[in-house]
């Protein structure tokens, strides 16, 4: 077990720098075959190997029992979203509706002028959902992955393409709008339907955590990386089954292209992080970054780091005064 002294060591601080992209093919070289592991007799140790190498992973059917149950709470909250868009108040990422959930502008043709981007549907909403997150499997895997004493980041997030239209969500990566003081929290997203090209498969870059944190712009869908470094044609697209797992380092470059199907494509999001960690610098857009990466800021969210803990999954966390 590693010793609490030594995490500093071991997890380095993150930080938005300047890096060169010819280290990561234009035609990436590494396939779908080289991220995957079935669910059923999962070798932890082959599924670390991959994750650290690749800064990606992908489990297929790990989450199989729980997406139907999933699924129906997501569609009952995206009809409860939709009833609640006349209450919606405009905020500097859209509208959010009393119960959360957050829209974009809608593209031209839509049958709206608002589509959902942002699910009002969490582990305080979905008993099904927190009971995936708690999956024995996962957790195990996570503490294999970021070490013995692991907690939840935030109350999971679902992420949902309505049908003929769905919002892209270009290619990003975590750590920019969560910063975090060590390795930051590593993201399961887990398919709740079938999802292919057409209704917006996932999209990673094998090997792009080991750039770092880069500079993001804004876009559309809040913050995103420059198209022009960073095309589509970089990334490897990961298509699954409703229970498929993908996991991937909060540096690892990733986003996902329109819903053009005719039905919803929704996700939700599990995130795990070391206990010792947390939060420096949150945003959703350049000049909020610029604002939160002051040395003040800093030091603020340092001092809040005890309000930020999340539900412990595995371990133990020992009182931080």
């Amino acid at each position: 077990m590693q010793p609490k002294s030594d995490l500093s060591a071991r997890l380095p601080a993150t930080t938005a720098v300047d890096r060169t992209v010819t280290d990561i093919p234009v035609r990436p070289t590494v396939g779908i075959v080289d991220l995957e592991l079935p669910a059923e007799g999962l070798d932890l140790a082959r599924a670390a190997a991959i994750y650290r190498e690749h800064g990606a992973l992908v489990i297929r059917g790990l989450f199989s029992r729980y997406m139907a149950e999933v699924r129906a709470d997501l569609e009952r909250a995206a009809v409860q979203a939709l009833t609640l868009l006349p209450q919606a108040e405009q905020v500097h990422e859209g509208w959010t509706t009393p119960d959360g959930t957050l829209f974009l502008p809608a593209p031209q043709g839509f049958s709206r002028d608002k589509q959902i981007m942002v699910l009002g549907c969490s582990y305080r909403t979905s008993g099904a959902m927190l009971r995936s997150a708690l999956d024995d499997t996962m957790c195990d895997l996570a503490a294999a992955l970021i070490g013995p004493d692991v907690e939840l980041f935030m109350d999971g997030q679902v992420l949902y393409k309505e049908p003929v239209g769905g919002h892209p969500k270009h290619l990003h990566q975590d750590s920019a709008y969560f910063e975090h003081r060590f390795d930051g929290p590593m993201a399961v997203l887990n398919y709740v339907v079938d999802t292919n090209m057409e209704n917006g498969a996932l999209h990673v870059i094998p090997g792009s955590h080991r750039c770092g944190l880069i500079p993001h712009v804004d876009t559309f869908s809040h913050l995103g990386l420059d198209g022009g470094q960073w095309p589509w044609e970089r990334a490897v697209p990961i298509c699954g089954q409703a229970g498929d797992a993908i996991i991937f380092h909060v540096h690892t470059i990733h986003g996902s292209q329109t819903n053009r199907s005719k039905a919803s494509r929704p996700v939700c999001i599990h995130r795990y992080r070391n206990a010792q960690d947390y939060v420096v610098v949150g945003a959703t857009s350049t000049k909020i970054r610029k604002d939160a990466e002051s040395a003040e800021a800093r030091a603020a969210a340092g001092r809040s780091r005890w309000s930020q803990r999340g539900l412990m999954v595995r371990g133990f966390r020992p009182f931080a005064g």
